[in-house]
This record gives structure tokens, C-alpha cells and sequence, in this order.
């Protein structure tokens, strides 16, 4: 039987590592891979590779440190997305919730497409930038 490779996780680059792991922790309710949690004596934060997890212990993204990162002028295409990732929600009502939640969070919109009956969703940016979407959708 022939073996593929599987997706290990999604890497995301970042200025601020643990300020994105962070947004994305918090976000999608992830845990940081043992080892990587924010040091609690106080110290100084010089993690430039961060790594969460779901419940399961199961990789979901990386966050890696750099020193400089163009944001994404999307829908311009001057800087493109690059990358996105894309959230599904089971209701529109979620999908609201989740916007709001998000910009809580450090996220700015970049577009709300929820007049679409067919398919709502936002579009909007991390704290660094990265643009993904918020969806009513099915996993």
C-alpha cells in the first residue's frame, strides 16, 4: 500500500510569535506542545518556534519567528495572502460570534461577505497580518 504525506501542521510566520500563538491559542481553544508554554518566571519570551495542539495532543500550527514580514494588502494584490486558512462554523449566528471573538482578539476585517446566502463569511487579518476566513460551512 503506498503511504503519502500527511500534513504535520500549518506554519505561520510572525514578528511576534508568541503574540500570534497566542491569538491563535486563545481562537481556536489550542494548547501549546509541551515545552513551548510562555515561561511563567517572568523571564524574557525569545521562543521564535511555537507549536499548538488540539486536545488530542494532534499538531495544528506552528508559528515561527522572523524579523521582518510584509503584510498582506489583500484584496489588493500588491503584497498577496501568500497563504489562508480557512474556519468553518455551523451557523451564521457562530459565525458572527466568532468575527466578534476574533477582533476581541487582535484580528481586523478585511471583508464581510455574509449577505451571500450561498456561503457567508469574513475575511479578516491576524495580529501579523495573515488573512483567513471565517465560513458557515461543513467540516
Amino acid at each position: 500500500m503506498a503511504t503519502y504525506p500527511r500534513r504535520m501542521h500549518t506554519a505561520l510566520e510572525a514578528t511576534d510569535p508568541r503574540g500570534l500563538a497566542e491569538f491563535y491559542r486563545v481562537l481556536l481553544g489550542l494548547r501549546y506542545r509541551a515545552g513551548d508554554e510562555p515561561p511563567s518566571d517572568g523571564t524574557a519570551d525569545d521562543a521564535d518556534w511555537l507549536v499548538l495542539v488540539d486536545d488530542d495532543g494532534n499538531r495544528q500550527l506552528a508559528i515561527q519567528g522572523v524579523d521582518v514580514l510584509p503584510t498582506s494588502t489583500w484584496p489588493s494584490h500588491d503584497v498577496p495572502m501568500q497563504l489562508h486558512i480557512d474556519y468553518a462554523v455551523p451557523s451564521v449566528e457562530e459565525l458572527h460570534r466568532h468575527r466578534q471573538r476574533a477582533e476581541e482578539l487582535g484580528a481586523r476585517l478585511l471583508l464581510d461577505r455574509t449577505s451571500e446566502d450561498s456561503e457567508p463569511l469574513y475575511v479578516l487579518a491576524d495580529p501579523a497580518g495573515h488573512p483567513f476566513c471565517l465560513l458557515v460551512g461543513l467540516l
